[in-house]
């Protein structure tokens, strides 16, 4: 029971960090204009030598970005919890006992990860401007869709997950 209980913990932990990284690396955009260096766009800023913000980011025009940005931050914050939340049930729940909260949480994180990156891929091309237009996936938004499975995976194993001796 101490070695699948050690997996789990190590599972949420890889799917937590990977969650923050892919959150704020700034690479969910990469531009390679010929000739020129290499530009990264995340859900913040825009960089190839300097960074400067996206364009019109504070509008209501980037209504769908600001969304993508809160609810990143929303399931990096609801992953966090969801792990103290199995650490203090671990110690607090009756023996035979689930960790149903600690599972829903999680699947929420799981949730506002899929709802992000989903409406990153629909409106890519209104986040960006029209020198960005050319670009490509980076590897924080194919971190953020691998993060997808892993919290989903992490919060199904907790709906099953019993205490046990």
């Amino acid at each position: 029971m101490l070695i699948i209980l050690a997996f789990i913990v190590l599972f949420h932990l890889a799917a937590a960090i990977l969650l923050f990284v892919a959150t704020i690396h700034n690479a969910w955009w990469v531009v390679t204009p010929v000739g020129q260096e290499v530009i990264h766009a995340d859900l913040w800023y825009s960089c190839n030598s300097t960074c400067y913000p996206l364009q019109n980011s504070h509008t209501s025009d980037a209504a769908y970005l600001q969304a993508v940005q809160a609810t990143m931050i929303l399931a990096v914050i609801l992953c966090c919890v969801s792990f103290f939340v199995f650490i203090l049930q671990l110690f607090r729940l009756q023996q035979g006992e689930r960790f149903i909260f600690t599972a829903i949480i999680q699947l929420l994180a799981s949730l506002c990860v899929m709802m992000a990156a989903s409406m990153y891929t629909a409106q890519k091309d209104s986040f960006h401007s029209s020198d960005l237009k050319k670009g490509s996936y980076g590897s924080s938004y194919i971190l953020a869709w691998i993060t997808f499975p892993m919290t989903l995976i992490s919060g199904l194993m907790y709906l099953v997950l019993r205490k046990r001796k």
